[in-house]
């Protein structure tokens, strides 16, 4: 629908810089994936040491945990009673894990649950802890507990590391965009087409198969597209939307009541060589709107035109069309120049360029209501025999980038294959982020698909030709 390919995870260039929509670290345990991403970049990945911190109460704590980095900045007195709150929950942890404030508080404590995560959590998101679903958590802090931190802080283990805590990633020399911009080159190389700047307005679909779509552009001129198959990275509230006969009554109420968090951006330059040495920083304390702050310059050097400045990312949630999304770019500056010098990462006056960018429907909202409407739109779609949906915002689910193209790929397959192989759904569950089963998985699933293509490339149409000249 943009004039560039990416979507939330494009590169977006201003005056020669390059600026990232949120920080995308290119780290999976999806074999899948790497080979992808070795086969379309090769060497232009740079290995980047992961850096980050955690702004709280005037004071940076790194965040993973350092042993006397956390003693220093909290204290002893607050220390011992982070302690004594995670035995607590220990001894008597919550019976019930619905919501995200149970699930963290069940692992870390209260206590610590208030200072880091309540805060930035509720920036996110808008709402309440206790109004948001385990879920979420299960997902985003996989296999970190308050014991796990502690071990990695003393001693930094060897050998299975925690998800959340890794030390390092790959990265690309010019941002995320570089590896979506050379996809679209060789898909085009191959013969292929990608459209750009065309929204899809309708999806007309009969017994239970989609025929075509209707595509729009800029200037209001439309088209229509048959096909076979259809793969949906549209955000799933959209697509129930567009469908041609619509929907039932019951799936058409289920997508209405889904809830996205979007995302605004104050790409910042600054008029210093170095300001902070990490990737990215969080921001926890509540006096100020920011929730996050990146250093392009610390994720690439190439990022950055002139070496003798800085570029920022400054992230602030918030609802679509609420009124600081509505505000003018000028305002949203002003607040984000005001809030960046008031917890002194830089003075305003070395502010010398900005841009604001607005990312909608960023971030599906796992409210409590959640799991029901999800369902509903889930049984509804499994009925189509040609459409799957894909990615964050096709399935309404919060997934990494790995894990949003492990969708395409597993769609993909299931394609050539010419039955569903894979359950795209599963991508992204805690049973599947098992490197057991998946391997498990894997070494079955590729002898199917290689019979199934072998299969497809014996009935090709060239083939069928040379055996009726055979004969």
């Amino acid at each position: 629908m943009e004039p560039q390919v990416g979507g939330i995870s494009k590169t977006v260039q201003h005056h020669g810089n390059y600026f990232d929509l949120g920080g995308h670290r290119f780290f999976t345990k999806l074999n899948d994936v790497n080979v992808l991403w070795k086969e379309v970049l090769g060497d232009k990945f740079l290995k980047r040491p992961r850096q980050s911190r955690i702004y709280y109460n005037n004071r940076f704590f790194n965040y993973p945990l350092t042993a006397m980095n956390a003693l220093f900045n909290v204290g002893l007195a607050d220390t011992c009673r982070i302690l004594l709150s995670y035995a607590h929950a220990k001894l008597f942890p919550s019976q019930e894990e619905k919501t995200f404030e149970q699930w963290v508080s069940n692992r870390f404590g209260k206590r610590l649950f208030s200072i880091f995560f309540k805060t930035y959590t509720e920036k996110v998101w808008g709402i309440p802890c206790s109004e948001i679903q385990a879920e979420w958590a299960a997902q985003r802090i996989k296999g970190l507990s308050l014991y796990h931190a502690v071990i990695n802080a003393l001693f930094k283990p060897k050998g299975s590391k925690i998800t959340t805590l890794i030390d390092e990633f790959d990265y690309p020399e010019y941002g995320p965009g570089m590896m979506y911009n050379e996809m679209r080159s060789l898909i085009e190389k191959k013969g292929g087409t990608v459209s750009v700047q065309e929204k899809v307005v309708e999806v007309f679909h009969e017994n239970n198969c989609v025929t075509k779509i209707r595509l729009e552009n800029a200037r209001g001129e439309s088209r229509l597209v048959s096909g076979t198959d259809f793969l949906s990275s549209i955000p799933i509230t959209e697509l129930l939307q567009i469908l041609s006969p619509e929907v039932p009554h019951a799936v058409s109420v289920a997508a209405k009541s889904l809830k996205y968090r979007s995302l605004i951006t104050v790409d910042i330059t600054v008029d210093e060589p170095q300001l902070f040495t990490d990737n990215w920083i969080y921001i926890h304390s509540p006096e100020v709107k920011l929730g996050r702050i990146q250093n392009f310059k610390n994720w690439s050097p190439s990022m950055v035109a002139d070496k003798s400045k800085t570029t920022l990312g400054l992230e602030y949630f918030c609802n679509e069309n609420d009124d600081f999304w509505n505000s003018p770019d000028e305002k949203i500056f002003e607040q984000a120049a005001d809030e960046v010098s008031k917890i002194k990462i830089c003075k305003r006056d070395k502010i010398t360029d900005y841009l604001v960018v607005r990312v909608p429907k960023a971030y599906p909202v796992y409210d409590m209501e959640y799991p029901q409407h999800i369902a509903v739109i889930r049984d509804y779609l499994s009925r189509f025999s040609n459409l799957q949906p894909i990615g964050r915002y096709g399935m309404f689910k919060y997934n990494n980038m790995d894990h949003s193209i492990q969708t395409g790929l597993y769609a993909a397959r299931n394609i050539l294959a010419g039955k569903p192989l894979y359950d795209v759904w599963n991508v992204n569950t805690e049973e599947e982020y098992h490197e057991e089963q998946k391997e498990a998985l894997e070494s079955e699933t590729d002898t199917n698909i290689n019979a199934e293509l072998s299969m497809i490339m014996r009935h090709s149409p060239e083939q069928t030709e040379k055996e009726e000249e055979e004969k």
